[in-house]
């Protein structure tokens, strides 16, 4: 086994039903072991609400270390609505490591899988298959635990800087010219309130002074409240997305519910050096312990991380494997597969079953 197709892969479990949809991550990722020359060594550390209850941090050392020396970085999902700091706000180091390792490029791709249904009329024959593109790092995220509240009022800063503004706009543009490549229409658009806030103008200016190093990428600059409108009628305009923190916290929320809802939906969070893959829903405690939970968007974050490392280290073949997961989910579902969130009665172990049956 080449040492360049073996993986390190940090696993953050969390909390809730982060491990009941990490296992069958796991469980497809050694499914592609057999069948690539790719290997994977998996090492678990503890995150999250219950280990803040249990040693008063969200995570150890031990485990930001391990995060550091990893190839890349697999989370469940973190925090519980009970758990909090003494301010009142959940427990959250999934934000705490887009801060820890300058994970600016938050990418939450929204694809409509063959056979899930979807709010919007049309959908099914038009198609949904755009990525949105949520800065990570500052925005109105900046101020976390940093705000000033007194009994008369409360405050916090929105922050936008140049130099990360420049890398995650770079970042998007690469990302819709390899889109284009593989035959998407590789379009870009910028998402702000440039009419009203000074900082928007400024990050709408540098996407400007960026777009013009890539005139092959078509582009387009929008205000958030007519683009959220626009993709509740007409998804399937849409290709890659770029926007502040707090915007792109909201918006692919909406995406995702485009799609099948969180359930569905991957992500990633992406800095210079090192990544963070993992779903976009939240541990659901109300349904934990249950088998309910739908591994899905876990399943698919592990696909988007073999693409990331295809592309960071130039295994062409971890990419291939990527691909077979997507087109694992996508047969399974085509098939009749139905999800308890959609009224089917198909839980964790039938979801997990299936996708492993079709790799």
């Amino acid at each position: 086994m080449s040492a360049n197709n073996a993986f390190h892969i940090a696993v953050l479990a969390g909390d809730g039903i982060g491990p009941e949809v990490m296992a069958p991550a796991i469980e497809v990722l050694r499914k592609i072991e057999q069948k690539s020359g790719l290997s994977f060594r998996f090492t678990e550390a503890p995150a999250g609400a219950n280990n803040y209850l249990a040693t008063g941090k969200s995570m150890p050392d031990s485990t930001i270390k391990l995060c550091e020396e990893a190839d890349a970085i697999l989370l469940g999902a973190c925090g519980l609505p009970s758990v909090r700091y003494p301010d009142n706000t959940e427990i959250a180091p999934q934000i705490e490591l887009r801060v820890i390792f300058d994970l600016y490029a938050g990418v939450r791709p929204a694809r409509l899988i063959p056979g899930v249904p979807s709010p919007i009329v049309g959908a099914d024959q038009c198609g949904i298959d755009l990525v949105v593109i949520r800065e990570s790092t500052e925005g109105l995220f900046a101020s976390m635990g940093k705000g000033v509240v007194t009994h008369e009022d409360a405050r916090e800063t929105l922050v936008i800087t140049r130099r990360t503004s420049e890398r995650l706009f770079e970042f998007s543009f690469r990302l819709a010219e390899r889109r284009k490549a593989r035959g998407k229409p590789g379009s870009l658009a910028c998402v702000d309130k440039a009419n009203v806030f000074k900082a928007f103008a400024f990050f709408r200016g540098i996407f400007d002074e960026i777009a013009k190093k890539h005139p092959e990428v078509k582009t387009d600059r929008l205000y958030v409240d007519a683009c959220s409108a626009m993709l509740v009628k007409r998804p399937w305009d849409f290709d890659v997305m770029v926007m502040e923190n707090m915007f792109g916290d909201i918006v692919s929320d909406i995406t995702a519910s485009l799609i099948g809802g969180l359930g569905m939906a991957p992500s990633a969070d992406i800095g210079d050096k090192y990544a963070v893959f993992q779903p976009c829903h939240g541990t659901a405690p109300d349904i934990m312990g249950q088998g309910k939970a739908n591994p899905t968007g876990m399943i698919l974050s592990a696909a988007m991380m073999l693409d990331w490392l295809a592309d960071k280290h130039g295994v062409e073949g971890a990419a291939e494997a990527g691909e077979q997961i997507e087109r694992a989910v996508d047969q399974v579902y085509a098939g009749g597969l139905k999800p308890m969130e959609f009224g089917g009665s198909n839980g964790t172990a039938d979801i997990t079953k299936a996708v492993l049956g079709a790799l």
